[in-house]
């Protein structure tokens, strides 16, 4: 609210990702009181690459909550959500650590728990470290489905992710090798995590798109997911292959086109999550690589957006 009185703003546009939707009456009632005009992005959102800019053109601001900033845009406010535990929590994953140095990482939703982390890890004669990775993760030990730079930790082997899901550390073991612990903080569960039944996956999902007779090489148009270049370049590699330029990338639309094999260049999750709900193969920019030869297996790479 200070913010949006700073700025002098009459009419607000609010977005959110699916975990906060129905929030959007409720924020859309408290700034209406105070006289601002809202209007809200009904459509879906899936992290601050994929801000509805185009609302710019009917409000003074767009209000991202959620995340942490990624677009520059003087007229785009981030408004992160956080998500609070007991650090204590932590000890639950102290049986899997194999040795004194760790690095730490987390989700926007709890990077601001992460020092109470350090001083519990710290208590039980460990040497806890995080640092920021830059770029799209601008808080300190912040990863994004996208970006693992944050676990680069140079000197450390030993990885702990604190946050829900097993997509984020198994991002990270394939993009540092790092033995990496995952902790669920709000269950208490910590697991080891292994890569091997992944990549085995995704080993047959390259095999079974060696047959296609064509392969859409999909190309976002949403402002934070754009990877025009590299869809050019790996348009250079396969005569059989054809630039798919999309804002919303779904089964339905897939489908409709019907091409045997699809690459993805835009949110690298799409490719790994959704595997299962496309009618085809959906290949990440580094498995292309390895079924047109110019990559080997034993390089495999999992697809960030840096």
């Amino acid at each position: 609210m200070v913010r949006l009185r700073e700025r002098g703003v009459s009419s607000v546009a609010l977005q959110f990702p699916a975990g906060l939707k129905r929030k959007a009456a409720e924020i859309a009632d408290d700034l209406s009181d105070q006289g601002f005009s809202v209007i809200i992005s009904g459509d879906p959102c899936y992290g601050a690459c994929d801000l509805s800019l185009d609302l710019l053109d009917y409000a003074d601001v767009l209000v991202h909550f959620g995340h942490t900033p990624l677009i520059s845009n003087p007229d785009v406010l981030y408004v992160p959500f956080r998500v609070d535990f007991d650090p204590d929590v932590v000890r639950s994953a102290l049986p899997f650590l194999r040795g004194k140095a760790i690095g730490i990482i987390t989700t926007t939703q709890h990077t601001h728990i992460l020092p109470g982390i350090v001083d519990v890890l710290r208590s039980e004669g460990y040497e806890p470290v995080f640092r920021s990775g830059g770029g799209r993760t601008p808080e300190p030990g912040q990863v994004l489905g996208c970006s693992f730079e944050a676990a680069r930790i140079p000197g450390i082997s030993e990885i702990l992710f604190v946050g829900t899901g097993i997509f984020h550390p198994l991002g990270v073991q394939l993009a540092t090798g790092a033995h990496v612990v995952a902790l669920d903080p709000l269950t208490g569960q910590a697991t080891e995590v292994d890569a091997d039944k992944f990549l085995r996956k995704r080993h047959g999902i390259i095999e079974k798109a060696r047959s296609a007779r064509h392969i859409g090489i999909i190309v976002s148009t949403k402002p934070g997911q754009n990877r025009y270049a590299l869809g050019k370049h790996l348009l250079s590699l396969c005569d059989r292959a054809y630039l798919v330029f999309m804002n919303e990338v779904s089964p339905d639309e897939l489908l409709n086109l019907g091409f045997g094999a699809y690459v993805n260049t835009a949110c690298p999750r799409l490719a790994y999550d959704d595997q299962i709900r496309f009618p085809a193969p959906v290949l990440t920019p580094g498995e292309f690589e390895i079924l047109c030869g110019t990559r080997r297996w034993e390089e495999y790479v999992v697809d960030e957006m840096l």
